[in-house]
């Protein structure tokens, strides 16, 4: 039987026909970027203050704005002008005392403001009305502020069952079936999220999101790989992932424009039941199909190529439209395969490991923005326009100096820029800025190699298991990402980068150990994975 790179060579590597597939495929990786990084502002905090039923009520007597609301009703901080405590309020029986509207604190304590006593909020909180977030429709302030880290962590919960269950289905079942029921899931736990009548529920739901967003991304992404010759993958690879980046360059503009979170929420999820078309425009992997002995179909679908690239198929690939798959000569994909030998063991504890490192480091410097001030939405467009470089700069590189260089080489990047951050004083802040933007740019590069170099390094049978096993550990990293920047923040603000420099560094000598696979067919067995090792 040939392999589908021979055939390739014959009805086209990259024509018209793996272009139009390329650009389909390639738009689920937008609507991905929205579900990955839209807690930074789907989780946003906007300005809080303990709420009153008694304030309410001679807020609307007196007519007062919310702004004269907090400023009159709302302790100060101290030390802080113009800052209010968020979870601390008055300890006074506001409907007990007759209050004027100008001065209400004057007459109602012998104290001074500074004396007042305080307790925490008992009524919940008011939040500025300027614009909603998940933390204002569900309170999620003060000792509740954990479970916004809780909502992240589930998304990638989600992304790890994905990972494992979609990874197991586009093997066995076919990438097209993934894809298509990804979508589809994707699209109704989407808006399943932003009708969700509580916490719990919306927690569901952002953990159904993530289980079909990874399959959604992985198998289209496997197909795009699959479709083409040796000689483009790495352009179609990381173009691919252009399309995430450019789903990360918009997404902050599209929140600013929309307020409300739920709207929100909904715009940037029913565009997925659009995708549902790709029934009619897109292909079932051929090279899958090949590899399950399904020659029929995949013969078919190679003269559908053929003839859109302008070539035809010859007839030696027609006569063997008579053989009969034989069963025997083909297994289902199994986790177990990923370790079988000791080559396949090597590399993939390798790739879980980079693949792990590239989501504690990247999505720790995307939450990060969050906590270190400035404008949020100019922050993040500015953020998502740098990784726009990495794709261009792995582009003029993997070809002339292979895969793995670039690859070490940006996760020591990453490492180091994190790790001269700390060094660096606060007054010196551009410098600051710079080495982030340098860190952010590594870990971009580095996340988009591995994608490649995964997908290169697993035959045919397992491939998408391959990829989503070893980027299931990206997920667990996203999972615990959150608790780690936050938690060690609160401890010193640039703690967290002293962890991201040493693992990325770490990650940059072990990817070193793998095999390169510059200009090398995409391996069809576990032999062909052990030939490549030695």
């Amino acid at each position: 039987m040939p392999t589908f790179d021979e055939l390739l060579v014959d009805i086209g590597e990259f024509g018209s026909y793996q272009k139009r597939v390329f650009l389909l495929a390639c738009v689920p990786g937008i609507l991905f970027s929205f579900v990955f990084v839209g807690i930074v502002f789907l989780g946003d905090t906007p300005a809080h203050w303990c709420r009153s039923p008694a304030v309410d009520e001679i807020r609307e007597k007196c007519g007062w704005t919310w702004e004269e609301e907090r400023n009159f009703t709302v302790p100060q901080l101290k030390g802080t002008e113009g800052s209010f405590s968020q979870c601390e309020q008055y300890d006074i029986h506001w409907n007990s005392t007759d209050f004027s509207c100008g001065k209400p604190l004057s007459q109602s304590t012998n104290y001074s403001t500074d004396g007042i006593p305080l307790t925490p909020c008992k009524n919940g909180w008011n939040f500025d009305t300027s614009r909603t977030t998940i933390v204002s429709e569900y309170d999620l302030v003060c000792d509740h502020a954990w479970k916004v880290d809780l909502t992240q962590a589930f998304l990638n919960v989600g992304l790890l069952i994905g990972a494992v269950v979609t990874g197991y289905g586009a093997d066995r079942f076919g990438r097209k079936l993934c894809i298509l029921i990804s979508v589809f899931g994707l699209g109704l736990s989407g808006v399943a999220v932003a009708f969700s009548p509580n916490y719990i529920v919306m927690l569901l739901f952002r953990t159904i999101q993530g289980v079909f967003g990874k399959g959604a991304w992985m198998a289209s992404y496997v197909l795009v790989t699959e479709i083409v010759g040796s000689n483009h993958r790495r352009v179609v690879s990381i173009v691919a992932q252009i399309f995430f980046t450019f789903g990360v360059v918009i997404f902050p503009g599209i929140a600013y424009l929309i307020p409300s979170w739920k709207a929100l929420q909904l715009t940037i999820t029913l565009p997925t039941f659009i995708l549902l078309v790709y029934f009619w425009l897109i292909p079932e992997s051929p090279r899958w199909l090949l590899n399950r002995q399904k020659m029929k179909e995949a013969l078919k679908i190679a003269g559908d190529i053929a003839k859109q690239n302008g070539r035809s198929l010859p007839e030696k690939y027609r006569e063997m439209k008579l053989l009969e798959p034989n069963p025997e000569d083909f297994s289902n994909p199994s986790f177990l395969d990923l370790f079988r030998t000791s080559q396949m063991r090597k590399q993939t504890l390798i790739l879980m490991y980079a693949w792990f490192t590239s989501a504690v480091v990247y999505q720790g410097l995307i939450m990060r923005l969050g906590i270190v001030g400035g404008n949020l939405y100019l922050g993040f467009f500015i953020s998502g326009i740098v990784e726009l470089p990495a794709a261009f700069i792995i582009l003029l590189t993997i070809d002339r100096v292979g895969r793995r260089l670039p690859f070490a080489t940006a996760n020591m990047v990453a490492g180091v820029a994190c790790l001269i951050t700390t060094l660096i004083p606060e007054d010196i802040n551009w410098l600051k800025t710079t080495l982030a933007v340098i860190g952010r740019l590594g870990i971009t590069m580095a996340y988009e190699i591995v994608y490649l170099v995964n997908s290169e390094l697993y035959p045919t049978s397992i491939r998408n298991l391959g990829v989503s096993a070893c980027s299931s550990l990206s997920d667990v990293g996203g999972i615990v990402a959150p608790f780690l920047l936050y938690r060690l923040a609160s401890i010193w603000l640039e703690l967290p980068l002293i962890l991201y420099g040493v693992i990325a560094v770490l990650c940059g000598g072990l990817v070193m150990l793998l095999p390169e696979t510059n200009g090398i067919d995409l391996p069809e067995t576990v032999q062909d994975v052990e030939t490549l090792g030695r």
